[in-house]
């Protein structure tokens, strides 16, 4: 699965999709077929602030636990309580019914500057 043009992926395997000043986020295909079966997903609770490069929560693999950072400071105003209940979702559609969470950033510029899917995909082999 390719990762979509309108996101916008960091090192770490996050993805973006910025609308104004509200970021839907979550991990890439890429992160998602490295870690295997996702069995459980942990986010901060909405209203929570996070900080640039700060952890919006973890995501645990029969194989790891991975940290999942945001690269804009901003503040969760919506979690995916699906993709909590159901963990795959991740794994099966990462970029749709898989996504984490939304923040309320002030400054998207650190995220749009980011490589788009396109390149992320050429980087990764995909």
């Amino acid at each position: 699965m390719s990762t979509p043009a309108d996101c916008r992926v960091s090192d770490t395997h996050e993805w973006f999709r910025v609308n104004g000043t509200t970021v839907t986020m979550g991990i890439t295909q890429h992160a998602a077929d490295e870690l295997t079966d996702i069995t459980f997903v942990e986010m901060k609770p909405a209203g929570s602030t996070i900080s640039a490069g700060g952890s919006i929560g973890e995501v645990e693999s029969v194989k790891t636990t991975s940290e999942i950072y945001a690269v804009a400071a901003g503040k969760i105003i919506e979690v995916n309580s699906a993709a909590a209940k159901d963990p795959s979702l991740l794994n099966s559609d990462p970029y749709g019914k898989g996504w984490l969470v939304k923040l309320e950033v002030a400054d998207a510029s650190a995220i749009l500057a980011l490589p788009n899917g396109s390149a992320y995909d050429k980087k990764h082999g995909h």
